[in-house]
């Protein structure tokens, strides 16, 4: 079997000169005595000897799938995008470990069941409070004009449901945004 030249296993193996003639010093090639390049059983020792990451497929076919540095090129861009996932998979596992995150819906949920809770306590307000305010203000008016007052609670109250009312539409507007 004839041996190839440099030139003929760079074209062969896809690889460039440069590289052929490190892979020689290196012994990854099997080199005939007069010095041509056995391209089976080098085919054979590079790739026992390089790394699957780091190897380059070769042009000439192959059963891998994989040819010419193009492929290698989406191969390693492939690799590192599966690299960062699992690294941001990993971080996400620990934030929720740590409790620092927390599921969305599950937070939305509470936001909205706390909102509706001060809302109904806001709405029930007037009604508890009315009697007590028109007591205080029919008093603090007798004190400054020395004249007996009566203030209903029934109508303070009214007037303190519309407040409320106006106030709570105008916060209903909010909308809180998770994301």
């Amino acid at each position: 079997m004839d041996g190839m030249s440099e030139r003929e296993y760079s074209s062969h193996s896809g690889l460039s000169r440069g590289a052929i003639q490190k892979a020689r010093k290196a012994g990854r090639l099997v080199v005939f005595g007069d010095g041509t390049i056995n391209a089976a059983a080098s085919d054979a020792r590079r790739s026992e000897m390089t790394d699957p990451d780091q190897q380059r497929r070769s042009t000439s076919g192959g059963d891998s799938g994989f040819s010419g540095p193009a492929d290698s090129s989406s191969y390693l861009k492939a690799r590192t995008a599966l690299t960062v996932y699992q690294a941001q998979e990993r971080q996400l596992a620990i934030q929720k470990k740590k409790g620092t995150l927390v599921d969305r819906a599950r937070a939305e949920a509470l936001v909205f069941r706390l909102a509706r809770q001060e809302r109904d306590v806001w709405v029930t307000w007037p009604a508890r409070v009315a009697a007590l305010m028109a007591a205080e203000v029919a008093a603090e008016v007798e004190k400054q004009t020395n004249k007996p007052v009566m203030i209903e609670a029934a109508i303070l109250q009214r007037v303190l449901e519309t407040h409320v009312r106006e106030q709570l539409a105008a916060l209903a507007d909010l909308r809180v945004s998770l994301g």
